[in-house]
């Protein structure tokens, strides 16, 4: 095994880029996707509960009813934590021996970006989802106090719900990439 010469060192690094240095833009796909996932949940949740408390104030037995944007919005949630999960295990730093060879990196900066796009993919599409149930389910459980409108509200949270799946979707496609 020849020593570490900075010279040799620095040069795959300068040409190629610090493959460390791609670990935290990959990290930062990880924390988008739960991040931005987890406010349009909270965001669906809280205009829903809103919308909700004040209906069933005046009708108590829609509450059964009413509580289908709210769960729709939470799970958007669980898909900003399940493309983290699968896109922290294989993010791995690469050692100092390893510096003079780049064709055995575990984790470059084409693999980084892949999973930055794909944080940012899942996590901007469940924010838009959230915000879209939110809005939806508000409009739709404040409808419910005047005609039965079930079904229409349970077709709006399906469709806003295929927003953050197609996010999610797209998401781990990018992630193997």
């Amino acid at each position: 095994m020849d020593p570490i010469t900075p010279e040799k060192t620095y040069i795959w690094i300068t040409t190629l880029g610090d493959p460390n240095q791609a670990v935290g833009v990959g990290a930062a796909g990880c924390v988008l996707a739960l991040f931005l996932s987890n406010m349009g949940a909270a965001f669906g949740t809280a205009r829903s509960g809103v919308a909700i408390l004040e209906t069933t104030s005046i009708k108590p037995e829609l509450v059964f009813k009413s509580i289908i944007p709210v769960v729709m919005a939470g799970i958007l949630g669980m898909y900003g934590l399940i493309i983290a999960i699968i896109l922290t295990q294989t993010i791995s730093p690469t050692t100092e021996e390893m510096w003079n060879k780049p064709e055995q990196w575990t984790y470059d900066w084409k693999k980084a970006y892949c999973q930055l796009a794909s944080g940012l993919c899942v996590g901007m599409s469940g924010l838009a989802s959230g915000m879209t149930i939110g809005i939806c389910g508000d409009a739709g459980i404040r409808g419910m106090l005047h005609r039965d409108i079930l079904i229409a509200v349970i077709l709006l949270m399906i469709f806003a719900e295929a927003i953050a799946l197609f996010g999610f979707i797209v998401g781990v496609i990018l992630a193997q990439g």
